[in-house]
């Protein structure tokens, strides 16, 4: 078992509660692969009880098995950034609450100023050489939760929960017209035409997709709407919402834009809940609608 006390960021901390093979535990117990057990035992990198001990050997119960992570840190330039809103941070996982207009990751057209160069600030500050990853990304125009993994670790195993439907996505729209049924499911593939296409389009070649809606208030020819994502593709809400003839306001690309409403899609990440990736403990987040949707809503109400 993992006792949360022992964890560290570059340090994984497992007590065996049986008599095991050491590589059976890393695989079972702690769903490593084959390959990363060959770099442990070249590196040196897993200790029993602070003894370096190949994978072939047996832990008795009760022993501590100890996997040092040591990783470069990420390429990324450390930019201080005053909107940087971080709600968590733990051994594996930094959660995010991303401003609308803020960039993920660097990109030719968005070299800095990125999330992840506020994040590689933030870890720098608290003295850790971390590497990270992102598990969930968001448009530049779309605000709300994102997850930063900060080991391979982490990333691994909430990369397997997310393609497992174990993480719980909601997302809050502000959509054009009314919906009249309060609550449906919307399940229709999507498809991406070429490979140079950025526009994502409803049919019957793409993959399965299913997004669950609940209607939160009818507004002026508009409806504040939840969504509960049962997959993960990309533009899948702004597909749907548009295939089912109710756009999100601003949205360039689906919907119905009027600059005057909001300059950005009105899509908002706003709840996410998960297990922590090493002690499985159930983790909820909700981050507040921002002040651009909230005056939208204001406007239409």
């Amino acid at each position: 078992m993992f006792k949360k006390e022992q964890q560290r960021y570059d340090l994984i901390s497992y007590t065996s509660d049986e008599n095991i093979k050491l590589k059976d535990l890393l695989i079972d117990k702690l769903n490593f692969s084959v390959r990363s057990i060959s770099k442990m035992k070249r590196e040196r990198t897993v200790t029993v009880n602070g003894v370096f001990r190949k994978p072939s050997l047996d832990v008795k119960s009760g022993e501590t098995v100890e996997i040092k992570i040591d990783e470069e840190m990420s390429s990324f330039v450390p930019q201080k950034m005053d909107n940087m809103d971080i709600l968590y941070d733990d051994f594996d996982i930094i959660m995010v609450n991303k401003p609308p207009f803020m960039v993920v990751h660097p990109t030719k057209s968005h070299a800095d100023m990125t999330m992840a160069n506020g994040v590689t600030d933030f870890v720098i500050s608290k003295g850790e050489k971390v590497r990270i990853r992102f598990v969930n990304r968001l448009d530049m125009n779309t605000s709300g939760l994102v997850i930063v993994a900060k080991n391979a670790y982490a990333h691994h195993i909430m990369s397997t929960d997310m393609s497992e439907n174990a993480v719980e996505k909601k997302y809050i729209a502000v959509v054009k017209g009314i919906i009249e049924n309060n609550h449906g499911t919307i399940n229709a593939p999507i498809y991406r035409p070429t490979d140079d296409s950025i526009k994502r389009v409803v049919d019957d070649r793409g993959q399965e997709s299913i997004t669950h809606y609940n209607v939160i208030e009818r507004l002026n020819d508009a409806t504040v709407v939840e969504l509960k994502l049962e997959t993960g593709r990309t533009h899948q809400i702004r597909v749907h919402l548009s295939h089912i003839g109710h756009g999100i306001i601003g949205d360039e690309l689906y919907g119905y834009v009027d600059e005057k409403l909001i300059k950005r899609q009105a899509l908002h990440a706003y709840s996410l809940k998960f297990m922590q990736p090493r002690t499985r403990e159930e983790l909820e987040f909700k981050a507040e609608i921002p002040e651009d949707m909230m005056s939208l809503i204001e406007k239409l109400r």
